[in-house]
């Protein structure tokens, strides 16, 4: 691992006191995303969608379905992580998107899309579920790196009734509420942790 990648690491906090003067442009925000997904995904089928806070009324409403939690409101902008419970509808874009690039040929394209179609609308909805949540954390945390290399801090939060969040921001049944992720410019620093020593974690076999 490089120094830089290392010290990113060890130096991200989950913050919760943000600058609200400080303003981050929507084209650094899609960057930072586009990059984000660039992790892993299940199949590459990219089970994932986002909801960006900027407006200040909006953020009102978000703020008391986050159970009244400050940094909604001071962050620059929240970012809601979205999974796709039918993210197998994903196929054809992306498959036609690998071809078109020269990673894969006609006949392996026919192979994988028949696949898909085979496997991942038979599963039952919970472990497609499943599937989302794992692969949004993937990209929720990739997303938390690439802002801090930037500059930005940020702090993760499953706490917010998300239920109505669905119900107030229009959420489409196909996709479902995974996490919030606040970003800004910190005004205090983020919370200190410690961690239980790692070889009480691990197992060799």
């Amino acid at each position: 691992m490089s120094e830089h990648l290392s010290t990113l690491i060890r130096e991200r906090r989950s913050v919760r006191k943000y600058d609200p003067s400080a303003k981050i442009e929507k084209k650094e925000l899609l960057e930072m995303l586009e990059e984000a997904t660039l992790a892993p995904s299940t199949s590459n089928l990219q089970p994932w969608e986002f909801l960006v806070f900027l407006d200040a009324e909006e953020r009102k409403d978000l703020r008391a379905i986050a159970y009244d939690q400050e940094q909604i409101e001071t962050a620059s902008a929240v970012i809601a992580v979205l999974g796709d419970k039918e993210f197998y509808k994903n196929v054809g874009p992306v498959y036609d998107s690998m071809s078109e690039a020269g990673f894969i040929d006609d006949a392996s394209k026919e192979v994988l899309i028949s696949n898909t179609n085979k496997t991942y609308p038979y599963a039952p909805e919970e472990a497609r579920k499943n599937m989302a949540t794992f692969d949004a954390g993937l990209v929720a945390m990739q997303f938390m790196l690439i802002a801090k290399n930037r500059g930005y801090a940020t702090g993760p939060m499953g706490g917010f009734d998300k239920a109505k969040f669905s119900e107030r921001f229009q959420v489409d049944e196909q996709y479902f509420p995974i996490v919030l992720i606040t970003i800004g410019k910190e005004s205090a620093p983020g919370y200190q942790t410690t961690r239980l020593p790692i070889e009480n974690k691990v197992k060799f076999i």
